[in-house]
Protein backbone atom coordinates (compact mmCIF):
# COMPACT_ATOMS: atom_id res chain seq x y z
CA UNK A 1 0.00 0.00 0.00
CA UNK A 2 1.30 3.12 -0.74
CA UNK A 3 1.85 5.91 1.45
CA UNK A 4 0.74 9.71 0.17
CA UNK A 5 1.10 11.52 3.11
CA UNK A 6 3.55 14.41 3.34
CA UNK A 7 6.46 15.12 5.64
CA UNK A 8 5.26 17.27 8.37
CA UNK A 9 8.12 20.03 7.19
CA UNK A 10 6.25 19.80 3.87
CA UNK A 11 2.95 20.31 5.15
CA UNK A 12 4.23 23.55 7.62
CA UNK A 13 5.97 25.21 5.08
CA UNK A 14 6.94 29.04 7.14
CA UNK A 15 6.57 32.07 4.89
CA UNK A 16 9.54 34.18 4.75
CA UNK A 17 9.89 37.04 7.05
CA UNK A 18 9.05 40.58 5.96
CA UNK A 19 10.80 43.77 7.67
CA UNK A 20 8.28 46.17 8.95
CA UNK A 21 9.85 48.92 9.38
CA UNK A 22 8.26 52.64 9.69
CA UNK A 23 9.13 54.61 7.08
CA UNK A 24 11.00 58.28 8.36
CA UNK A 25 9.03 61.32 8.40
CA UNK A 26 11.09 63.75 6.72
CA UNK A 27 11.00 66.79 8.20
CA UNK A 28 10.37 70.12 6.49
CA UNK A 29 13.07 72.73 6.31
CA UNK A 30 12.71 75.48 9.02
CA UNK A 31 14.25 79.34 7.98
CA UNK A 32 14.82 81.38 11.32
CA UNK A 33 15.30 85.05 11.45
CA UNK A 34 19.10 85.93 12.49
CA UNK A 35 19.66 87.32 15.94
CA UNK A 36 22.85 89.43 16.27
CA UNK A 37 22.45 89.77 19.97
CA UNK A 38 21.90 93.57 20.06
CA UNK A 39 21.28 94.87 23.37
CA UNK A 40 17.71 95.58 22.10
CA UNK A 41 15.19 94.76 24.43
CA UNK A 42 12.26 95.01 22.04
CA UNK A 43 14.28 93.46 19.08
CA UNK A 44 14.71 90.43 21.54
CA UNK A 45 11.86 90.27 22.60
CA UNK A 46 9.86 90.31 18.94
CA UNK A 47 12.71 87.69 17.64
CA UNK A 48 11.88 85.23 20.11
CA UNK A 49 8.27 86.06 19.33
CA UNK A 50 8.35 85.35 15.55
CA UNK A 51 10.69 81.87 16.26
CA UNK A 52 8.51 80.31 18.88
CA UNK A 53 5.65 80.82 16.08
CA UNK A 54 7.77 79.23 13.34
CA UNK A 55 7.94 76.36 15.98
CA UNK A 56 4.09 76.15 16.38
CA UNK A 57 3.32 76.45 12.46
CA UNK A 58 5.98 73.38 11.27
CA UNK A 59 5.83 71.16 14.47
CA UNK A 60 9.16 71.35 15.33
CA UNK A 61 10.52 68.82 17.78
CA UNK A 62 12.08 69.38 21.25
CA UNK A 63 15.46 67.99 20.24
CA UNK A 64 15.62 70.58 16.86
CA UNK A 65 14.21 73.60 18.76
CA UNK A 66 17.87 74.14 20.24
CA UNK A 67 20.10 73.30 17.61
CA UNK A 68 17.83 75.59 14.73
CA UNK A 69 18.04 78.16 16.98
CA UNK A 70 21.42 78.25 18.19
CA UNK A 71 22.13 78.23 14.12
CA UNK A 72 20.52 81.50 13.93
CA UNK A 73 22.82 83.12 16.30
CA UNK A 74 25.04 86.02 14.42
CA UNK A 75 27.78 88.25 15.93
CA UNK A 76 27.76 88.27 18.76
CA UNK A 77 25.27 86.00 19.68
CA UNK A 78 27.36 83.42 18.29
CA UNK A 79 30.28 84.31 20.38
CA UNK A 80 27.97 84.65 23.54
CA UNK A 81 26.73 80.95 22.26
CA UNK A 82 30.13 79.69 22.44
CA UNK A 83 31.16 80.96 25.42
CA UNK A 84 27.68 79.56 27.14
CA UNK A 85 28.68 75.87 26.41
CA UNK A 86 32.35 76.25 27.07
CA UNK A 87 31.51 77.29 30.64
CA UNK A 88 28.78 74.88 31.72
CA UNK A 89 31.43 72.11 29.79
CA UNK A 90 34.02 73.16 32.00
CA UNK A 91 31.63 73.60 34.86
CA UNK A 92 30.15 69.71 34.63
CA UNK A 93 26.60 71.21 34.03
CA UNK A 94 24.51 69.48 31.73
CA UNK A 95 24.22 71.35 28.29
CA UNK A 96 21.45 72.66 27.58
CA UNK A 97 18.45 70.33 25.37
CA UNK A 98 15.43 72.20 25.33
CA UNK A 99 13.66 75.69 24.12
CA UNK A 100 12.65 76.78 27.63
CA UNK A 101 16.25 76.80 28.61
CA UNK A 102 17.57 78.27 25.76
CA UNK A 103 14.96 81.72 26.15
CA UNK A 104 15.87 81.37 29.68
CA UNK A 105 19.26 81.78 29.22
CA UNK A 106 18.96 84.30 26.51
CA UNK A 107 16.03 86.65 28.55
CA UNK A 108 18.67 87.10 31.81
CA UNK A 109 21.05 88.05 29.04
CA UNK A 110 19.09 90.80 27.00
CA UNK A 111 16.14 91.59 29.63
CA UNK A 112 16.94 93.66 32.68
CA UNK A 113 15.75 92.75 35.96
CA UNK A 114 13.50 96.40 35.97
CA UNK A 115 11.99 95.80 32.54
CA UNK A 116 8.76 94.83 33.78
CA UNK A 117 8.45 97.52 36.40
CA UNK A 118 9.31 99.92 33.61
CA UNK A 119 6.19 98.53 31.66
CA UNK A 120 4.16 98.88 34.42
CA UNK A 121 4.52 102.35 35.16
CA UNK A 122 5.03 103.32 31.18
CA UNK A 123 1.07 101.79 31.25
CA UNK A 124 0.07 103.83 34.22
CA UNK A 125 1.17 106.98 32.68
CA UNK A 126 0.01 106.07 29.13
CA UNK A 127 -2.40 108.83 27.53
CA UNK A 128 -3.40 109.35 24.46
CA UNK A 129 -2.31 112.92 23.49
CA UNK A 130 -1.39 113.61 19.97
CA UNK A 131 -1.28 109.67 18.70
CA UNK A 132 -4.49 107.89 16.88
CA UNK A 133 -6.84 105.84 18.70
CA UNK A 134 -5.60 102.44 17.18
CA UNK A 135 -2.23 103.50 17.75
CA UNK A 136 -3.24 104.44 21.40
CA UNK A 137 -5.03 100.94 21.69
CA UNK A 138 -1.94 99.14 20.29
CA UNK A 139 0.22 100.22 22.25
CA UNK A 140 -1.73 99.70 25.37
CA UNK A 141 -2.19 96.08 24.59
CA UNK A 142 1.58 95.57 23.82
CA UNK A 143 2.95 97.14 27.34
CA UNK A 144 0.17 94.70 29.15
CA UNK A 145 1.20 91.50 27.11
CA UNK A 146 5.11 92.44 27.39
CA UNK A 147 4.51 92.98 31.05
CA UNK A 148 2.67 89.78 31.63
CA UNK A 149 -0.73 91.16 32.90
CA UNK A 150 -3.80 89.62 32.66
CA UNK A 151 -6.86 91.94 33.63
CA UNK A 152 -10.28 91.33 32.93
CA UNK A 153 -12.20 93.28 30.35
CA UNK A 154 -13.74 96.04 32.22
CA UNK A 155 -10.45 96.90 33.82
CA UNK A 156 -8.89 97.52 30.50
CA UNK A 157 -11.82 99.70 29.22
CA UNK A 158 -11.58 101.62 32.21
CA UNK A 159 -7.79 102.11 31.77
CA UNK A 160 -8.31 102.90 27.98
CA UNK A 161 -11.05 105.50 28.73
CA UNK A 162 -9.00 107.04 31.42
CA UNK A 163 -6.09 107.93 28.65
CA UNK A 164 -8.34 109.40 25.96
CA UNK A 165 -7.98 112.73 24.67
CA UNK A 166 -10.56 114.92 26.75
CA UNK A 167 -12.76 115.79 23.31
CA UNK A 168 -13.44 111.74 22.42
CA UNK A 169 -14.04 110.51 26.21
CA UNK A 170 -16.61 113.20 26.77
CA UNK A 171 -18.90 111.68 23.58
CA UNK A 172 -18.19 108.21 24.14
CA UNK A 173 -18.11 107.41 27.75
CA UNK A 174 -21.98 107.54 27.76
CA UNK A 175 -22.80 105.41 24.67
CA UNK A 176 -23.69 101.90 24.74
CA UNK A 177 -20.68 99.19 23.70
CA UNK A 178 -20.25 95.56 24.83
CA UNK A 179 -16.50 95.43 24.97
CA UNK A 180 -13.51 96.99 24.10
CA UNK A 181 -13.76 96.46 20.19
CA UNK A 182 -16.71 98.30 20.44
CA UNK A 183 -15.52 101.13 22.11
CA UNK A 184 -12.59 101.87 19.79
CA UNK A 185 -14.71 101.82 17.14
CA UNK A 186 -16.98 104.11 18.34
CA UNK A 187 -13.77 106.71 19.52
CA UNK A 188 -12.67 106.00 15.58
CA UNK A 189 -15.84 107.45 14.25
CA UNK A 190 -16.27 110.18 16.62
CA UNK A 191 -12.93 111.31 15.29
CA UNK A 192 -13.76 110.72 11.61
CA UNK A 193 -16.81 113.08 12.48
CA UNK A 194 -15.51 115.52 13.91
CA UNK A 195 -12.61 115.89 11.49
CA UNK A 196 -15.62 115.99 8.35
CA UNK A 197 -15.94 119.78 7.44
CA UNK A 198 -19.56 121.26 8.07
CA UNK A 199 -20.65 122.02 4.38
CA UNK A 200 -23.69 122.55 4.99
CA UNK A 201 -23.06 125.95 7.52
CA UNK A 202 -23.29 129.12 5.84
CA UNK A 203 -19.87 130.82 5.00
CA UNK A 204 -18.48 134.12 6.45
CA UNK A 205 -18.52 137.06 3.72
CA UNK A 206 -16.57 139.89 4.75
CA UNK A 207 -18.94 143.29 4.78
CA UNK A 208 -16.44 146.62 4.10
CA UNK A 209 -18.22 149.30 6.73
CA UNK A 210 -17.42 152.69 4.15
CA UNK A 211 -19.70 151.07 1.32
CA UNK A 212 -22.01 148.41 2.77
CA UNK A 213 -20.51 145.60 0.16
CA UNK A 214 -19.61 142.59 0.70
CA UNK A 215 -16.74 140.04 -0.66
CA UNK A 216 -13.51 142.80 -0.13
CA UNK A 217 -11.65 145.01 2.64
CA UNK A 218 -10.76 148.67 2.62
CA UNK A 219 -7.84 148.39 0.11
CA UNK A 220 -9.85 146.36 -2.57
CA UNK A 221 -12.85 147.97 -2.31
CA UNK A 222 -14.04 149.06 -6.35
CA UNK A 223 -15.76 152.21 -4.72
CA UNK A 224 -13.65 154.38 -4.14
CA UNK A 225 -13.76 157.87 -4.27
CA UNK A 226 -11.83 160.40 -6.05
CA UNK A 227 -12.16 164.04 -4.62
CA UNK A 228 -11.85 167.15 -7.18
CA UNK A 229 -10.69 170.70 -6.19
CA UNK A 230 -12.33 173.50 -7.86
CA UNK A 231 -11.31 176.07 -6.10
CA UNK A 232 -13.12 178.64 -2.95
CA UNK A 233 -13.72 175.15 -0.57
CA UNK A 234 -16.07 173.65 -3.24
CA UNK A 235 -15.38 169.65 -3.70
CA UNK A 236 -16.92 167.14 -5.90
CA UNK A 237 -16.94 163.47 -5.17
CA UNK A 238 -17.06 160.63 -7.65
CA UNK A 239 -16.82 156.92 -8.24
CA UNK A 240 -13.98 155.52 -10.22
CA UNK A 241 -16.33 152.62 -11.10
CA UNK A 242 -18.96 154.53 -12.09
CA UNK A 243 -17.29 157.17 -14.57
CA UNK A 244 -19.61 158.46 -17.47
CA UNK A 245 -18.31 159.88 -20.73
CA UNK A 246 -20.57 163.04 -19.71
CA UNK A 247 -17.63 163.59 -17.26
CA UNK A 248 -15.18 164.20 -19.67
CA UNK A 249 -15.52 168.12 -19.92
CA UNK A 250 -15.89 168.42 -15.96
CA UNK A 251 -12.74 166.17 -15.70
CA UNK A 252 -11.06 168.70 -18.09
CA UNK A 253 -11.86 171.64 -16.38
CA UNK A 254 -10.73 170.41 -13.07
CA UNK A 255 -7.43 168.68 -14.51
CA UNK A 256 -5.44 171.53 -13.13
CA UNK A 257 -6.40 170.38 -9.39
CA UNK A 258 -5.33 167.62 -7.26
CA UNK A 259 -7.23 164.56 -6.72
CA UNK A 260 -6.27 162.16 -4.30
CA UNK A 261 -7.48 158.43 -2.85
CA UNK A 262 -9.42 158.28 0.44
CA UNK A 263 -7.05 157.21 3.13
CA UNK A 264 -8.02 154.80 6.32
CA UNK A 265 -6.66 155.21 10.00
CA UNK A 266 -2.94 153.91 10.48
CA UNK A 267 -3.28 150.39 12.05
CA UNK A 268 -1.39 149.83 14.76
CA UNK A 269 -1.63 149.15 18.64
CA UNK A 270 -1.71 153.12 20.73
CA UNK A 271 1.18 154.65 21.83
CA UNK A 272 -0.45 155.32 25.41
CA UNK A 273 -3.53 153.83 27.17
CA UNK A 274 -6.41 156.39 27.57
CA UNK A 275 -9.20 156.02 30.49
CA UNK A 276 -12.12 154.95 29.69
CA UNK A 277 -15.07 157.32 31.15
CA UNK A 278 -18.00 155.30 32.60
CA UNK A 279 -20.68 158.10 30.92
CA UNK A 280 -24.15 156.89 29.78
CA UNK A 281 -24.51 158.03 26.28
CA UNK A 282 -26.71 160.52 25.88
CA UNK A 283 -29.73 161.38 22.92
CA UNK A 284 -28.34 164.55 21.66
CA UNK A 285 -25.25 164.93 19.62
CA UNK A 286 -22.83 166.35 20.92
CA UNK A 287 -19.08 168.04 19.35
CA UNK A 288 -17.25 165.41 19.86
CA UNK A 289 -19.25 163.42 17.06
CA UNK A 290 -19.09 166.13 14.72
CA UNK A 291 -15.23 166.47 14.98
CA UNK A 292 -12.95 164.17 12.44
CA UNK A 293 -10.73 161.96 13.95
CA UNK A 294 -8.43 159.25 13.02
CA UNK A 295 -4.88 157.58 13.85
CA UNK A 296 -1.77 158.88 12.30
CA UNK A 297 2.02 157.18 12.08
CA UNK A 298 4.39 158.95 14.62
CA UNK A 299 7.74 157.75 15.08
CA UNK A 300 6.50 154.33 13.96
CA UNK A 301 4.00 154.47 16.39
CA UNK A 302 0.08 154.62 16.06
CA UNK A 303 -1.14 158.35 17.61
CA UNK A 304 -4.93 159.72 17.68
CA UNK A 305 -5.20 162.70 15.84
CA UNK A 306 -8.24 165.15 15.72
CA UNK A 307 -9.04 167.35 12.91
CA UNK A 308 -11.08 170.73 14.54
CA UNK A 309 -11.60 173.71 12.54
CA UNK A 310 -12.61 175.31 15.53
CA UNK A 311 -9.27 175.63 17.30
CA UNK A 312 -6.98 178.35 16.16
CA UNK A 313 -3.59 176.22 16.78
CA UNK A 314 -1.77 172.78 16.85
CA UNK A 315 -1.47 171.08 19.72
CA UNK A 316 0.15 168.15 20.98
CA UNK A 317 0.36 166.00 24.17
CA UNK A 318 2.90 166.43 26.62
CA UNK A 319 2.53 162.65 27.12
CA UNK A 320 3.36 162.01 23.66
CA UNK A 321 6.41 164.46 23.46
CA UNK A 322 7.62 162.42 26.24
CA UNK A 323 6.87 158.56 25.37
CA UNK A 324 8.47 159.67 22.05
CA UNK A 325 11.75 161.58 22.98
CA UNK A 326 10.70 164.56 20.38
CA UNK A 327 12.74 167.60 20.82
CA UNK A 328 10.94 170.64 21.72
CA UNK A 329 11.92 174.38 21.30
CA UNK A 330 11.05 177.70 23.31
CA UNK A 331 7.80 179.40 21.84
CA UNK A 332 7.81 182.64 20.42
CA UNK A 333 4.93 183.95 21.98
CA UNK A 334 4.08 182.29 25.14
CA UNK A 335 0.15 182.60 25.99
CA UNK A 336 -1.59 181.23 28.99
CA UNK A 337 -4.89 178.37 28.51
CA UNK A 338 -7.36 177.92 30.53
CA UNK A 339 -10.13 175.25 29.08
CA UNK A 340 -7.10 172.44 29.20
CA UNK A 341 -6.93 172.82 32.80
CA UNK A 342 -10.15 173.78 35.76
CA UNK A 343 -7.13 174.13 38.41
CA UNK A 344 -6.24 177.77 36.56
CA UNK A 345 -4.63 179.15 33.95
CA UNK A 346 -1.32 177.81 31.95
CA UNK A 347 1.06 178.98 30.40
CA UNK A 348 2.38 177.33 26.79
CA UNK A 349 6.05 178.31 26.57
CA UNK A 350 7.22 175.14 24.41
CA UNK A 351 7.03 174.22 20.66
CA UNK A 352 7.46 170.48 18.63
CA UNK A 353 7.98 169.86 14.99
CA UNK A 354 5.75 167.11 14.22
CA UNK A 355 6.20 164.43 11.61
CA UNK A 356 3.65 162.62 10.98
CA UNK A 357 1.83 159.83 8.35
CA UNK A 358 -2.22 159.14 6.95
CA UNK A 359 -1.59 156.66 4.56
CA UNK A 360 0.36 157.52 1.69
CA UNK A 361 0.20 161.51 3.12
CA UNK A 362 2.84 162.97 4.89
CA UNK A 363 3.01 166.26 6.48
CA UNK A 364 5.45 168.35 9.45
CA UNK A 365 3.44 170.46 11.39
CA UNK A 366 5.01 172.51 14.40
CA UNK A 367 2.39 172.15 17.61
CA UNK A 368 2.05 173.68 20.66
CA UNK A 369 2.75 171.08 23.69
CA UNK A 370 -0.34 170.83 25.79
CA UNK A 371 -1.33 168.24 28.50
CA UNK A 372 -4.47 166.51 27.11
CA UNK A 373 -6.32 163.48 27.07
CA UNK A 374 -8.35 164.10 24.50
CA UNK A 375 -5.99 162.78 21.87
CA UNK A 376 -2.20 162.65 20.98
CA UNK A 377 -1.88 165.58 18.24
CA UNK A 378 -4.59 168.03 17.42
CA UNK A 379 -4.53 169.85 14.19
CA UNK A 380 -6.97 173.29 14.11
CA UNK A 381 -7.50 176.01 11.69
CA UNK A 382 -4.47 177.06 9.41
Amino acid sequence: MQDDSLALGDHFQQPPRRNHRTPKVRESRVDLPYFHGKDDVEGYLDWEMKVEQIFTCHQVSEERKVSLATLSFQGHAMYWWTSLVRDRRLHNDPPIQYWNELRSALRRRHIPSYYTRELINKLQRLHQMNITVEEYRQTMELYLMRAGIREEEDITIARFLSGLTFEIRDKVELLPYRDLNDLVQLCIKKKKKRKTPNTLAPKLVTKFFKCLGRGHIASQCPNKKVIISRGQDIYSSQDEATTSPSSSEDEEEASEGESCEVTYPYNGELLMMRRVLNNQPSDTQSQRENIFHTRCNISNKACSLIVDNGSWCNCCSTRMVAKLGLTTTPHPKPYKLHWLNDDGDMVVNQQVEVEFFIGNYQDKVKCDVVPMEACHILLGRP
